[in-house]
């Protein structure tokens, strides 16, 4: 079997990026107490019922695949894995350091906005994603949760498509006030202009006190130059899950992008740092992917 192969028999069929992330929450969430890095009891329901009564059924061929997928794209599970926890950490300080909202672009099933306290008990939330995401999330979380809660609201846009600023303002959103942006999993799929005009679009348009939270990968691995292993492997999942990767960052180019846009106080964390961060212990033996890393940086 080749690497393609394996790929295409993992991701094929999910219809969407965010029931893969999700998919991998759920992973997570299920490892036991003193061993997972996060616990999101949500993410089970945006996974295809079809799909878990299949790994419960055939638990050596699930194994075997993700064996496999650990094998053609080494890490990379667990930096995802790590970034969800990482996102989880500043989303929380933000919450309780007394930010007023926060915006979810590309949101897709991320569920920080109904299980973090912080955030639950002070921030207003807007998700923004395609407009058939947000309605398969909004009937997902009416099930399960009886309602949509009020701090929470749906924005229904295709980025490539309509005007952010007037959807956020018509949905409630202030310019005004302290607001965390989050891009998990969103820059790597942007172009690079759609990159620079979306986030100085968001340094213009922020209030004292905001910040901004994405992940990002290197140009070599989003020109497909890069001999690393498991590079190739990553792209050809994400073209088979129908999102390829279109950007990334040159070493050590990150911070000088960002402050030309209007940001400062950037904070760049590779694996180096991430990956000990999280993967201590029990878990000293999980290794991370170094072709993620993780940026948060202050407007203004």
């Amino acid at each position: 079997m080749t690497d393609t192969d394996t790929t295409r028999r993992i991701f094929e069929g999910s219809g969407q990026m965010a029931e893969v992330i999700a998919l991998q929450r759920y992973a997570e969430s299920m490892l036991p107490e003193d061993t997972r890095i996060f616990f999101d009891p949500l993410a089970v329901h945006f996974i295809d019922p079809r799909k878990l009564a299949w790994a419960r059924d055939h638990p050596a061929e699930t194994r075997a695949m993700l064996e496999e997928l650990e094998r053609t794209t080494p890490g990379w599970a667990n930096s995802i894995r790590a970034r969800v926890r990482y996102f989880d950490d500043v989303t929380e300080r933000a919450a309780r350091d007394g930010v007023r909202q926060m915006v979810v672009l590309g949101a897709g099933y991320d569920t920080r906005a109904y299980r973090i306290d912080a955030v639950k008990d002070s921030v207003r939330v807007y998700e923004v994603d395609r407009p058939p995401i947000v309605e398969r999330k909004t009937d997902i979380m009416t099930t399960v949760l009886g309602a949509v809660p009020d701090h929470v609201t749906a924005v229904p846009l295709d980025l490539d498509h309509g005007d952010l600023w007037e959807n956020l303002a018509r949905a409630g959103f202030s310019a005004e006030f302290s607001t965390l942006f989050v891009l998990e999993g969103l820059v790597m799929y942007l172009s690079r202009d759609a990159v620079e005009v979306l986030l100085s679009d968001i340094a213009r348009n922020s209030g004292d006190g905001s910040s901004v939270l994405f992940d990002c990968v290197p140009q070599f691995l989003a020109d497909g130059s890069s001999e690393q292993e498991g590079a190739r492997s990553i792209l050809d999942a994400t073209v088979l899950a129908g999102e390829p990767i279109l950007s990334g960052f040159a070493e050590g180019e990150v911070e000088p992008f960002l402050a030309r846009l209007g940001f400062s106080g950037v904070t760049v964390v590779p694996s180096s740092e991430y990956g000990p961060m999280y993967y201590h212990g029990k878990n000293a033996g999980r290794s991370v992917s170094s072709l993620l890393a993780f940026v948060r940086a202050e407007v203004g």
